[in-house]
């Protein structure tokens, strides 16, 4: 169990993190209302100091424990560099001017002391007073990460520290996004330590917890595939078995790094939702070749899927797949030229559905471009149908019977255009004389058959639907004329699509 001095720092922890997210930079003292320019790691800044522009000031955002480099290398003329480095609360971090017989400025590694914006201000010897000038180059990298305590990570970040009884547990933040499938691993690199991971969000409870990786054979801690919920800031615990209680001891490495399907709708658990009758703006890269979309839907909906392509080379792709992602349906080009259409769909079973858009040949597939993914749904298959009608679809087998009490029954079932379908009634017992009807949603006869199926029984062989819609059969029997009496008993229904 952990102990309350364990969630007490770590909430206070997570409270920090979140204030420090928050700061909003204040005015410098010494800003003279000039431009500021926003710095981004491994980017190269040119700029110019002169008698009307003194100094410069550039930005960047440091998250604790980061280890960056600043260069200045002068240019052009006789420019005697100063830089100053100042966090956003207005303190200064480091001041530096130029040395070792050149007229550069070098900081080779400097560690954020915490998660702020910080200044750069790139003045000259003398400041306003000063007579230098020239233009210079301004460069931040970031050359890693501290493994200490508190420290913000990044993905595919690598950080070494050690559990000891005085220090039990490491924490360590990171940034994550809604969608973010994240990979964290945490193997022991000495002594006798049995590592153990958990995860935390921004209100401090534990999301996800690792103590032995599964059929590894190791003692190595790890969280694979981790689902981001909702953008925030996270922490990472870092701890051994039992946590403060536990007793193994020893150096690790802890890994953070995001799998390669990360991002909203690149995977099925990270799908995009899109409500019926709705549209979405995506693309297909090399790199992100399929897209996951999902809605839900009632038993017998009839959903259409249209995807078109909105730029580039994109031959576009289509499926639809159910809660297990099973593929059920899928299209190339019905839509004309390069697009993709799903036409009356009819929903199997009430729940979750995926829309998959990918491109021929999927990820061996060389089209790319952006899309538009429209997703209707055209009502119920079984609209209009009298309540009480019982419902048949393709490869059912039904039977009933027909007497002087029930001298007809009528089922309902969605058919497709270009749908071929035979119909089988047969007797079962009695001395019935079955005859089976087709009809079209406006219950007009399409066909008719008495003893086509041998004997006594009917059959209706191949007919093939003219148009997307409900159908009806009626079960019937053949009428008793002449003085013969009418025939009664039970029947088999038989419904089935033929494949051509």
């Amino acid at each position: 169990m952990r102990s309350f001095s364990s969630w007490k720092l770590l909430v206070v922890f997570i409270v920090g993190l979140l204030g420090a997210s928050s700061a909003y930079p204040r005015l410098l003292a010494q800003d003279d209302g000039g431009e500021q320019t926003n710095l981004i790691y491994g980017a190269q800044i040119t700029g110019e100091i002169s008698r009307n522009e003194p100094r410069s000031v550039y930005y960047f955002d440091g998250s604790r424990g980061e280890v960056v480099a600043i260069s200045l290398k002068t240019t052009r003329g006789d420019l005697d560099p100063v830089l100053t480095l100042i966090d956003s609360n207005g303190q200064v971090v480091m001041q530096r001017d130029d040395g070792a017989g050149n007229r550069n400025v070098n900081i080779p590694a400097f560690t954020i002391p915490q998660s702020l914006r910080y200044y750069i201000i790139v003045g000259r010897f003398g400041m306003a007073l000063g007579t230098t000038a020239g233009t210079f180059e301004l460069n931040i990298e970031r050359i890693g990460v501290s493994g200490q305590s508190g420290s913000a990570l990044r993905y595919g970040d690598s950080v070494i520290n050690n559990i000891t009884n005085m220090s039990p547990q490491v924490y360590y933040s990171f940034q994550a996004q809604q969608g973010d499938i994240i990979d964290i691993m945490m193997q022991r690199n000495s002594g006798n330590l049995d590592p153990y991971l958990q995860v935390v969000n921004s209100s401090a409870r534990v999301i996800a917890e690792s103590d032995d990786i599964d059929g590894s054979g190791s003692l190595d801690a790890g969280i694979n595939s981790l689902v981001i919920e909702e953008s925030g800031t996270y922490v990472i615990v870092a701890t051994r078995y039992g946590e403060a209680a536990g007793t193994s001891t020893g150096r690790y490495i802890l890994t953070v790094g995001e799998a390669d399907n990360s991002g909203l709708g690149n995977a099925a658990a990270t799908a995009l939702t899109i409500p019926l009758n709705g549209t979405a703006d995506s693309e297909i890269t090399s790199q992100n070749w399929q897209k996951f979309f999902s809605f839900d839907a009632q038993q017998d909906d009839l959903i259409s899927v249209q995807v078109n392509r909105a730029s580039g080379s994109l031959d576009a792709f289509v499926i639809i797949a159910d809660s297990n992602l099973q593929e059920l349906v899928s299209d190339d080009d019905s839509s004309g030229g390069q697009n993709a259409k799903i036409d009356q769909f009819r929903v199997p079973a009430t729940g979750r559905y995926y829309v998959i858009v990918t491109r021929v040949d999927r990820q061996a597939g060389t089209t790319e471009g952006g899309y538009k993914l429209g997703l209707q749904n055209l009502g119920n298959a079984f609209d209009g149908v009298p309540e009480g009608m019982q419902r048949v679809s393709y490869g059912t087998t039904i039977t009933g019977r027909i007497d002087e009490l029930t001298t007809e029954i009528i089922f309902a079932f969605f058919g497709t255009k270009g749908d071929a379908v035979t119909i089988s009634l047969n007797r079962g017992d009695g001395d019935l004389d079955p005859t089976v009807a087709l009809l079209n949603s406006d219950q007009t006869l399409l066909a008719q058959d008495d003893d086509s199926g041998g004997g006594q029984n009917s059959r209706i062989t191949r007919y093939v639907l003219p148009e997307s819609g409900t159908y009806y059969i009626r079960a019937s029997r053949f009428s008793g004329t002449d003085g013969n009496p009418n025939t009664q008993g039970s029947f088999i229904l038989v419904l089935a699509r033929i494949i051509q």
